[in-house]
């Protein structure tokens, strides 16, 4: 008897197996299987044409680079980059590892990471666990022949202090200077305390003058979903005045009344099916200030192909997606992206290109 691939990935079934474990034992078995997949070409090829859908409509140069799809992994998953040369058999155009720090840290306390499994959820207080930035740049440093974008990710350890933060992110802008295509401040996780104090004017000035010094690499600003919508539109602003070359929206959220979930916690930040209205919300408001003045990134709660070309109107050169990847499996990169080729053309367009920031054309 023969199988198809289609019915060999089954993610469905392997569901069911992995929510029977604990959530942060299931992502590192998870990420075990990426590994192994990395490791074996002949089913890494064959994954990969599954997949990974590229089609003319869709492929971009930013920041020099070519995308072939726009649909990227958020900041998160691979914290380590231990599954970069994995992510292109899960479909995605390109991706993003972190949060990387100085110094390596385990984060909080376990249990850190849970499933609201009634509203397709994840509520997560990791608080930027990982192997620190000399780990990740042995990591980059054998990825001279991989040829995929790639954006790092970055933020404080928990022990530095808020007035010393700057230091940290001077450390890791010359670390990573060399290696990936953009780099990511994130001040915005509610995970680390204190960091998302530096989510003002003063220090977005300062980071941003600091990291320009430093390094020749785009720099992004990721941010909260938190904040005013006002508050958030000056920040961006500022971000881009001082030589941003896009803004991230957004992070996970704290709105713990977005739902009602028995399963939900009182800390941690949330994603996933509970975050997608109100990261619309507020990513459409800074589209409308910010599209064509800088590279605007959609993330949040995305989950279809319409969620996606919804954010693409509202300004979105790219989107991310993570959290719905636990309850939807890799083949909704897939699915988004051939959606997204079918929702072009239904409006008359050729490219993607016509569509980003069409809310405001």
């Amino acid at each position: 008897m023969s199988f198809s691939i289609k019915h060999i990935l089954t993610y469905q079934t392997l569901k069911k197996l992995l929510f029977k474990l604990d959530p942060e034992t299931a992502h590192t078995l998870a990420g075990l299987g990426l590994r192994t997949v990395a490791h074996c070409p002949p089913l890494q090829r064959l994954i990969t044409k599954h997949y990974f859908l590229t089609h003319k409509s869709l492929e971009q140069n930013i920041f020099g680079r070519t995308f072939k799809n726009p649909v990227g992994l958020g900041a998160g998953f691979d914290k380590n980059g231990q599954y970069i040369t994995a992510m292109p058999t899960m479909g995605f155009g390109f991706t993003e590892i972190g949060t990387v720090t100085p110094k390596p840290q385990d984060g909080n306390d376990k249990p850190r990471l849970f499933r609201l499994i009634d509203v397709d959820s994840i509520q997560n207080a990791m608080g930027f666990n990982n192997k620190g930035s000399h780990y990740m740049l042995q990591r980059l440093k054998k990825l001279y022949f991989f040829d995929y974008p790639l954006g790092i990710n970055i933020g404080k350890n928990k022990v530095t202090a808020e007035n010393e933060a700057l230091k940290d992110y001077e450390i890791l802008f010359k670390a990573f200077k060399h290696y990936g295509d953009y780099i990511i401040i994130n001040i915005s996780s509610p995970n680390t305390p204190g960091l998302r104090d530096l989510q003002n004017e003063a220090f977005i000035k300062a980071i941003f003058a600091m990291g320009k010094e430093i390094t020749t690499q785009p720099i992004l600003l990721k941010i909260a979903p938190d904040m005013e919508v006002e508050d958030a539109i000056a920040l961006c602003k500022t971000a881009v005045n001082a030589g941003a070359s896009g803004i991230i929206a957004t992070n996970t959220t704290i709105e713990y009344s977005l739902t009602d979930s028995p399963y939900k916690k009182d800390f941690g930040g949330m994603s996933g099916a509970v975050l997608t209205e109100k990261s619309y919300q507020l990513f459409r408001a800074i589209g409308k200030e910010l599209y064509s003045k800088t590279l605007l990134i959609s993330v949040g709660g995305i989950d279809s192909a319409e969620e996606a070309y919804r954010r693409i109107k509202a300004g979105a050169s790219l989107v991310q997606v993570y959290s719905m990847l636990v309850y939807k499996g890799p083949l909704l990169i897939k699915e988004i992206n051939e959606g997204i080729v079918q929702l072009l053309k239904k409006d008359g367009y050729t490219h993607i290109s016509e569509a980003i920031g069409a809310d405001w054309k």
